[in-house]
């Protein structure tokens, strides 16, 4: 199954967005490998999910076949913690002898991390890979700066809305058609069930406000020339904010707990079910499955300002990618092929519910789940990104948004304020990384 046309806009050096993003290392040094070792131990960093045992499962199985047809090579695998992973990959960029050789990463970084010279291009290996043929090329472009590849996707994700069937049954109540209803469902659900959340948000969770801005026309950013300039304080983002953040109060997601959660613990409070609605990726389901929910949710595609339209979701994912540094470039790169592989996918997808890359392989996936539909629905009535700049991944590691928001919902400042205010710096940040 191809990805819709209609989510490939053009953008200059990325078209998916990651998952996950991190912060972009300053410039460094040379980094580059002295050598080509094919023998010795390979270390591997890997995100830690939510509910990380089935991940843990299916990459120790590749590990295991990778070193069984690689004799005398050993693979250790490491799962960091996702709130510390811009700390832990700028730190691997500037010390090469304590880095890994092979990293999960936000696909949103692509552009960043090549800057910094922190990815190996594998540009021939990839064109050599028969398997690589199939990447669906939205997917490919995550990997793709100029026309250099430096990884392979991993997955594509984004996400939707889930909501307790129990619960809208209880209360005669329907999945919610437009971001008003939305609202308004959230708070009805917290009035007759005051030990719910109508809908969990958090303050830090970027990607899941991201729609409410984008659904309301505002976008993050406009780009002219190459340069960018922030669109956060623009009347329609600002629309979104309001939107976004009038969900914070005791009549839905109270602010003193939820302006801190970010998108693992908003997907935790459904999974626990401590929320009647949550805004979780297609990578939650197994979350949300082996939680007390289990048996009794749905989901569907989250609702624009239009009744029966969609929101535009972001976009994402994560990718694989080879360091500079690595001293084991040809078993880096073999092993990125394995954990990336149609056959490690098609198994992820299955412990996970990670949206495959390839296009066959998720096209396999689409007719043998369900649930995979509302997020294929999604993908296909158009979805967003963030800015294709190497300044992204400092605007999401500096908390620049959640600052935003967090600032509104506090009441420290209102929404033109602290819309302002982050608009400067996210435009600091663009002039800064050129």
């Amino acid at each position: 199954m191809k990805l819709s046309a209609r989510i490939a806009a053009p953008v200059a050096a990325l078209v998916l967005a990651g998952l996950t993003a991190t912060a972009c290392a300053p410039q460094t040094s040379d980094t580059s490998a002295k050598g080509d070792d094919k023998s010795g131990t390979l270390r591997v960093w890997l995100f830690q999910e939510v509910g990380n045992k089935p991940k843990e499962k299916v990459v120790d199985a590749a590990v295991a076949d990778f070193e069984k047809a690689h004799k005398g090579v050993k693979v250790e695998i490491e799962y960091i913690p996702v709130d510390t992973r811009a700390q832990r990959i700028k730190a691997a960029f500037n010390d090469p002898k304590s880095a890994p050789d092979l990293i999960e990463y936000g696909n949103s970084d692509t552009a960043g991390y090549v800057k910094d010279g922190g990815l190996a291009d594998i540009t021939e290996e990839f064109g050599a890979w028969d398997e690589a043929k199939d990447t669906d090329p939205i997917a490919k472009q995550s990997v793709t700066v100029g026309d250099k590849v430096y990884g392979a996707p991993f997955f594509v994700g984004v996400r939707a809305l889930y909501y307790r069937t129990d619960v809208f049954k209880d209360l005669g109540i329907d999945p919610p058609k437009s971001q008003a209803e939305l609202i308004s469902t959230a708070k009805k659900i917290r009035k007759a069930k005051p030990d719910l959340y109508g809908l969990a948000v958090g303050g830090a969770y970027t990607y899941g406000a991201m729609p409410f801005i984008w659904a309301n026309g505002g976008e993050l950013a406009g780009e002219s020339g190459g340069t960018y300039k922030s669109g956060i304080n623009s009347e329609k983002s600002r629309k979104g904010i309001e939107a976004y953040t009038s969900l914070f109060g005791d009549d839905n997601c109270p602010a003193a707990k939820c302006a801190s959660m970010g998108g693992n613990a908003t997907v935790t409070a459904f999974a626990s079910g401590k929320a009647a609605m949550a805004i979780g990726g297609d990578f939650s389901h197994a979350a949300v499955e082996a939680g007390a929910v289990k048996g009794k949710y749905a989901v569907v595609p989250l609702p624009g300002v239009a009744e029966n339209s969609i929101a535009p979701a972001f976009a994402g994912g994560n990718n694989l990618g080879v360091l500079k540094s690595s001293s084991h470039r040809t078993l880096a790169v073999d092993l990125m092929k394995s954990l990336s592989g149609k056959k490690t996918q098609a198994q992820m997808f299955d412990a996970m519910g990670f949206l495959p890359t390839y296009t066959d392989v998720l096209d396999n996936a689409a007719k043998k789940e369900p649930f995979v539909a509302p997020f294929v629905q999604t993908l296909g009535a158009g979805a967003k990104f963030v800015p294709a700049s190497p300044a992204w991944g400092q605007i999401d590691a500096s908390l620049i948004l959640p600052t935003m928001f967090q600032e509104i919902v506090s009441g420290r400042k209102d929404v033109a304020k602290a819309s302002d205010d982050a608009a400067k710096k996210m435009d600091a940040a663009f002039t800064e990384a050129g």
